[in-house]
Parts: C-alpha cells; structure tokens; sequence
C-alpha cells in the first residue's frame, strides 16, 4: 500500500493507523512478558531489554507521526485547491460534495493526531513505571522521541 493511497481513503488511512499502534495497545502484556520483576532481575538482562523496547516505541511513534503529517498536508492541499476551484465555479454541486468530504476526512486526521499525543502520553507513562529502574532514555521520553526524528 502506498501513502497515497492510504491519505486518499479514510478507512484505509484509520486501518493503517491501527496497524501502526500495535507496540502501543500490547505495551503493558509486552511490558509483563519481557521486564523482568525482582526475583528474575539476574536471569533477564532488563537494561537490553528496556532499551530494546524503547528503540522500538520511538521507531513507531515517529513512524505514525509522518505519516499522519504527510496525508494531513496532501489533504490541506487538496482541500486549498477544492476550495479554489469552488469559488471559479460556485454552482457545482459535485465540487461542493467532493470539497465536503475532504474537509471531513482533514476533521478525522487532525482528530488521529491529537488521539496519537494521548497514545503517546499513555505509553511513555507505561513504559517509564516498568522500566524506569533500568533504562532512562533521558529525563523527558518525549525529548528522545524528538531527538530520534531528527535522526
């Protein structure tokens, strides 16, 4: 599937969006499954492991992050050019509809980006009471995000 396409279709681009949060939903199983408690602390390596888990929530935020950005300005692009051309034609029934749906389908992705904020927040928080004791990324998990995409 290609950006396009899925920038073009909203259930598409929601699909895509839940496939995306994947590490986010499981966080806390995966968390359980692979932090060691205390009586396991020195048969798992819980700094790798943490680490690893970090590596991965970063790669997938930043993941969605763009993609959420490229089909917000795809679609703020078309919108601008739907509006431009109902203001040479105004009477075009058609150009209303299409214009319409695509101010609904910017509404929806502008709602996913501020639903991505909370689902960061929610994992950031998770990750940090469970792994706080053997990796500490930074002292603000969303700085090393921010540091992460200008890699």
């Amino acid at each position: 599937m290609t950006m396009g396409s899925m920038c073009e279709d909203i259930s598409e681009f929601l699909d895509t969006l839940k496939r995306m949060r994947k590490v986010d939903d499981k966080i806390v199983q995966t968390l359980n499954t692979t932090v060691p408690t205390e009586s396991f602390s020195l048969k798992v390596d819980g700094h790798a492991t943490c680490k690893d888990l970090f590596s991965q929530i970063v790669r997938t935020h930043v993941e969605r992050e763009k993609s959420l950005k490229q089909c917000l300005s795809t679609t703020s692009i078309k919108v601008q050019k739907l509006r431009d051309e109902r203001n040479s034609a105004p009477n075009d029934m058609q150009l209303q509809r299409n214009l319409k749906r695509e101010q609904m389908k910017l509404r929806e992705m502008h709602t996913q980006l501020n639903v991505e904020e909370v689902i960061r927040g929610q994992t950031l928080k998770v990750y940090n009471e469970r792994c706080r004791s053997y990796y500490k990324p930074s002292q603000d998990p969303e700085q090393s995000i921010n540091l992460s995409e200008a890699q």
